[in-house]
């Protein structure tokens, strides 16, 4: 009997120390990111037949089952849900306002209408050299607004492009430290501490990715998992031990597409969506853009053609280029300036062919589509802001639900200490108890 009560005792005592052992681990992983919380499933021994048998059950202790993580798989896809939809948000929006900044910081609306004003002025006195100068000397500072806004486009486009290349890149390596977290999980003994914190990192290596793309997965029973990109369908990119490999591609007007495998992937949420999204938005920014620029281009262009310069001879081009970054003022000089109608004799103030550049400059209105473009990219960003603030309230919401399922408590762990200590110690007195019997029985058998 004192053995069985020496044996029952001691694994009491393991099985409490293993206890303390995670419960001291939860304490020292109470802050570390993507740590869950652990708990232990200690459970019964018992055997058929042998001394101390009551019934037909030998009564042998206690031992440590496994090591349990309190996660919740539909949590932590939703986490991985929201957060996804979050930095679609966040990175679409931020390239919205960088187009926005670009339009309204480059003063090519503010241009535009000055343009519209020195013409205007020379009107009233067409042969009038410092108005002349003035028109080509705005005519340039046109064309620079226009190029700067080019530019500042450009900027855009390459930052998106830039961070989107290093978040393929960064999913490529999550993608082969998932598989060699599936390799090791295989290795894992079931309901073992290294099991348990090889789950850990499987499962913050998943939210890591979800930030990129879209990612669906399928878990198997040994923990490993079956990870794919994107929608419509999604492409498989990590199976067992075996990763594949995320690429992207520039389009001949900036914009991205990706790939997996080979296998054209449409990213569906995450950073790389939103990059997408971006992009696409920042190329018919840059088209109406270009638009407008050859639009004014070719109507000053025109009516210099059907005109007569101020020596009489027919007007010269003013502009040349086609886009906002390629628009350029070629005339060197406002003798050039084509005001008077075909034909007209040198130095003549008929501005017949003035008014008609102006009324077709109107009947164009630059400055109301340029409007239009600055009008669109804020309303635009006034709603992705509405939309950003919703995703983040959800997946803010996401997260601490997460957190107070799978988080440690530091109150409930303190009282876990004493619990167990307790255990412990008890454990203890029942060893002590077994040894004092079995000192007696060797003082009674002498």
């Amino acid at each position: 009997m004192a053995s069985d009560l020496l044996s029952i005792a001691a694994s009491g005592a393991r099985a409490a120390r293993g206890a303390l052992d995670v419960t001291a681990q939860n304490i020292a992983n109470a802050s570390s990111d993507g740590y869950v919380r652990r708990s232990l499933r200690i459970e019964e021994v018992a055997a058929s037949g042998g001394a101390g048998q009551i019934g037909d059950i030998s009564l042998s202790g206690a031992r440590i089952a496994e090591i349990r993580r309190n996660a919740d798989s539909f949590l932590q896809g939703e986490v991985r849900r929201t957060s996804g939809d979050l930095q679609r948000a966040d990175v679409e929006l931020k390239g919205l306002r960088n187009m926005e900044s670009a339009l309204e910081q480059s003063g090519v609306f503010n241009s535009i209408v000055e343009f519209e004003a020195v013409l205007q002025q020379l009107s009233s006195d067409p042969v009038d050299p410092s108005r002349r100068a003035a028109v080509v000397a705005e005519a340039e500072t046109l064309a620079n607004k226009f190029n700067i806004t080019a530019s500042g486009f450009e900027a855009v486009g390459e930052g998106l492009r830039f961070d989107a290349e290093a978040q393929v890149s960064g999913a490529n390596v999550i993608g082969s430290e998932l598989a060699r977290v599936n390799l090791r999980l295989t290795r894992a003994g079931s309901g073992s501490s290294d099991r348990a914190a090889l789950l850990d990192q499987r499962d913050q290596l998943l939210e890591r990715l979800a930030g990129f793309t879209t990612v669906g997965t399928q878990f198997a029973a040994d923990g490993t998992v079956a990870v794919s990109l994107g929608t419509n369908p999604p492409r498989s990119f990590v199976q067992g031990g075996t990763a594949g490999t995320l690429a992207s591609a520039t389009a001949a007007d900036g914009t991205l597409s990706f790939s997996v495998d080979g296998q054209a992937m449409a990213p569906g949420s995450g950073s790389l969506a939103g990059a997408a999204l971006a992009l696409t938005e920042l190329a018919s920014v840059r088209t109406r853009l270009d638009t407008i620029a050859a639009g004014i281009a070719d109507t000053v262009n025109n009516a210099q053609a059907a005109g007569s310069a101020l020596d009489g001879s027919q007007g010269q081009p003013i502009f040349t280029g086609t886009t906002a970054g390629t628009l350029k003022v070629v005339m060197t000089s406002g003798q050039g300036l084509a005001t008077a109608p075909a034909g007209a004799a040198a130095g003549s103030r008929d501005d017949a062919n003035l008014s008609a550049l102006r009324q077709s400059l109107a009947t164009l209105d630059p400055a109301q589509q340029l409007n239009g473009v600055l009008f669109d990219v804020s309303s635009k960003v006034a709603g992705r802001n509405v939309t950003q603030s919703a995703l983040q309230t959800i997946a803010s919401s996401a997260r601490i639900s997460l957190e107070q399922q799978s988080g440690v408590d530091l109150d409930t762990e303190a009282a876990n200490l004493i619990r167990f200590q307790q255990a412990f110690q008890a454990s203890g007195r029942a060893m002590q108890t077994a040894s004092d019997i079995f000192d007696t029985l060797l003082g009674i058998g002498r």
